[in-house]
């Protein structure tokens, strides 16, 4: 059964500052160099990661709530130039929103088990996906979304 990773993106309030970022990364505008996909450096090696490859994804936060995630393609370690283990989490390059979902500020990365992750929006209804990320909070917290 899937598993999935929540994760602070700091300093996105957005999923566009998510997707402009990403999209520098891949046309090599960043310190990464030139990259042939999207991936998000950590230290640690998840110990589920057949459960998280097994359609799982990354759940980004944004400005104290969950707005997006990406679907987790693969894990790689390696050792960077100071000779620290480190692990890649590569990431598909299609950003989903989801419901936006209030998270406190954490370090690290978490696991969220299915159950516990925000729906995408596309799944609600009444155009909730169109609607501006603030109108978004707003309705969720009155229980209208």
């Amino acid at each position: 059964m899937a598993i999935n990773i929540i994760k602070l993106s700091v300093g996105s309030s957005s999923i566009e500052d998510i997707a402009q970022w990403q999209a520098l990364v891949l046309a090599g505008k960043t310190g990464y160099g030139k990259v042939e996909r999207l991936f998000h450096r950590t230290r640690m090696m998840p110990k589920r990661r057949d459960e998280l490859l097994d359609g799982g994804s990354i759940y980004w936060v944004m400005a104290g709530s969950i707005r997006a995630r990406q679907r987790l393609v693969d894990f790689e370690s390696y050792t960077d130039n100071e000779g620290i283990k480190q692990c890649r989490i590569v990431l598909d390059p299609q950003l989903v929103a989801t419901r936006p979902t209030p998270r406190r500020p954490f370090q690290g990365w978490r696991y969220l088990e299915t159950k516990d992750a925000p729906a995408d929006l596309a799944a609600l209804e009444g155009g909730a996906q169109d609607m501006p990320a603030e109108m978004q909070a707003e309705l969720m917290e009155l229980g209208l979304l």
